[in-house]
């Protein structure tokens, strides 16, 4: 029987790590499994300079633009496309050669990747205006990033209020779950679910 493992990740707590190419930073805020080869992951990147992107077989993957002034991703097949304030965003598969070169200094960007054969994966940036219900089906999790504001969980889940950066993992277990999140701002809502 599996059961809801719903939490809150702070900001402050997610995992910091140096790219081996030494042109940025990745902050984790959790993947699934957490050990081991992951079905899915999220995380921060802070790009510090102009960098080839590490490539990722069988895995897809969604940047978003957090802060900045943007960054352009050449591929290697040609095709360039900017990612510009606020909120730039492109989807494109992690094995595809692709260079970032900074706009006009330093970025953090968000970023999802899934291993495309075991997971469906949704990204959508909104508006936080008042109450927001989220329903999680069974084996399915929801992210929900604060890009802005401030928001709580309405409901008796127990999770603790988001500041700005933090990131809630609602996770249904073998029924389905509901929250309702209050607040103002802009969040990035992102559904895992497997195939």
């Amino acid at each position: 029987m599996s059961t809801a493992r719903s939490r809150v990740v702070p900001a402050n707590e997610y995992r910091r790590e140096r790219w081996r190419n030494g042109a940025g930073w990745t902050r984790e805020i959790a993947a699934e499994p957490a050990h081991g080869e992951w079905a899915w992951r999220l995380s921060i990147a802070e790009i510090e300079q102009d960098a080839p992107f590490s490539r990722f077989e069988g895995i897809d993957r969604e940047i978003v633009l957090l802060s900045g002034n943007g960054v352009r991703l050449r591929f290697d097949d040609g095709n360039v496309h900017s990612l510009e304030p606020p909120h730039g965003r492109l989807r494109f598969a992690g094995e595809a050669g692709v260079h970032g070169e900074l706009i006009d200094g330093a970025t953090q960007d968000f970023n999802l990747m899934w291993r495309r054969d075991a997971i469906d994966a949704q990204l959508w940036h909104r508006p936080l205006v008042g109450p927001m219900v989220i329903f999680a089906d069974p084996g399915t999790t929801w992210a929900v990033h604060l890009l802005a504001g401030q928001a709580r969980f309405a409901d008796d889940s127990g999770l603790p209020p988001l500041a700005m950066g933090d990131t809630a993992l609602l996770q249904a277990g073998d029924t389905r779950l509901r929250h309702v999140l209050d607040g103002g701002g802009q969040v990035l809502l992102a559904q895992l679910r497997p195939r």
